[in-house]
């Protein structure tokens, strides 16, 4: 197809925009608590913070990064956020685990390219395939040596499958355990995500990002038309979540820009981590999905953890896809039980006393 036609084809698939996210999808989007809020107050922006520092990808895109803890520590847990989000979807895993673990656990935390702090790229370089590369650039840097466990969330699950793949020789030397929570190994058209992908609209978004970026900002709201209310919809499965928990993940989404939006739609949709699953094999990984997620279903994590001997499988019921801000104990406690299994015999020693500390106060 021409330029122009694509140009045509692309114009009139945003005329059909408005309709796409669908009745069931709106009536989700009621207020979701009416009850007291028990993170009113919450400063979800502590993490930035944090120690900081600027890592570059070998393309040029500097990436903010975040620390909490002694750099001599004997691990260091690495942090890659989702889509549509950044560093601070951690928020309560950075508070609890950190008090958790003290001085024995680097926290690594950084924003993926586009997305909070981080800087924006070439719509080309948007895919996961490259998050894999930028994720081994912020070890190179952050982590030269020593034990690490990569967490990612969502695409961020899909950021640490790409670097297994790509990098299997730090599997088992340097990367000791993994956990993938809320993601896929390959693309996401059987999701409702999937179906919304497949619109006319978005297609004709991302064409104008990479050929007429300056008339973008124009489609900003048609895209988000069809895409925000499945996100927000798909975020939490408990309509009792916390209001600020929602805030500021909504907070999240509509800071993203949104050529960085089209642009991993695509790549969420395309990419092909299947090779991952062997690498991630030689060590412990923590599997983790809330049984009411929309765009990574439980399906998802149950058939990565089948292929993963060493795994454990944790299904949060009644969770959506947000599940480390919506159940973030049991996320904090699963992620906890996999240093414990991916560590030395004297950090998971001293791992259990200081949680033996902490519910003895309780």
């Amino acid at each position: 197809m021409s330029r122009n036609a694509q140009w045509l084809a692309g114009a009139a698939g945003l005329t059909a925009v408005g309709s796409v996210a669908g009745t069931a999808v709106v009536r989700s989007l009621t207020r979701r608590s009416t009850g007291d809020d028990p993170y009113r107050g919450e400063d979800f922006e502590r993490l930035y913070a944090d120690r900081s520092s600027v890592v570059t990808t070998d393309d040029g895109v500097p990436l903010a990064v975040r620390e909490v803890g002694p750099n001599d520590a004997p691990l260091t847990v690495v942090f890659a956020h989702g889509f549509c989000l950044r560093m601070g979807a951690f928020h309560f895993q950075r508070t609890r685990l950190a008090e958790q673990w003290g001085p024995q656990v680097r926290m690594v935390f950084y924003d993926q390219r586009g997305h909070g702090q981080s800087g924006s790229a070439s719509p080309d370089t948007y895919s996961v395939e490259q998050l894999g590369r930028d994720l081994e650039a912020v070890l190179a840097v952050t982590v030269p040596r020593g034990p690490v466990v990569l967490v990612g969330h969502s695409m961020g699950g899909m950021t640490v499958l790409s670097h297994a793949r790509q990098f299997p020789h730090r599997y088992p030397k340097q990367i000791v355990g993994a956990a993938v929570i809320s993601s896929a190994v390959e693309g996401v058209a059987r999701s409702p995500l999937g179906e919304i992908l497949r619109n006319p609209a978005l297609e004709a978004v991302r064409f104008l990002a990479r050929y007429a970026p300056g008339a973008v900002h124009h489609t900003r709201g048609a895209a988000r038309s069809v895409i925000g209310p499945i996100l927000r919809a798909a975020s939490y499965g408990d309509e009792a979540v916390s209001p600020s928990v929602v805030e500021f993940s909504q907070r999240m989404m509509h800071g993203t820009s949104i050529t960085t939006l089209v642009e991993f739609l695509h790549a969420l949709e395309v990419h092909d981590e299947a090779g991952a699953l062997r690498v991630l094999a030689k060590v412990p990984t923590l599997i983790a999905c809330g049984d009411r997620d929309l765009l990574t279903p439980m399906e998802y994590s149950k058939a990565m953890a089948a292929q993963l001997p060493r795994s454990e499988l944790v299904i949060v019921g009644g969770a959506g896809h947000l599940v480390q801000l919506e159940e973030p104990v049991v996320i904090d406690d699963a992620l906890v039980r996999l240093v414990e299994r991916a560590t030395p015999s004297k950090l998971v020693s001293l791992t259990r006393r200081v949680r033996d500390r902490v519910r003895f106060r309780g």
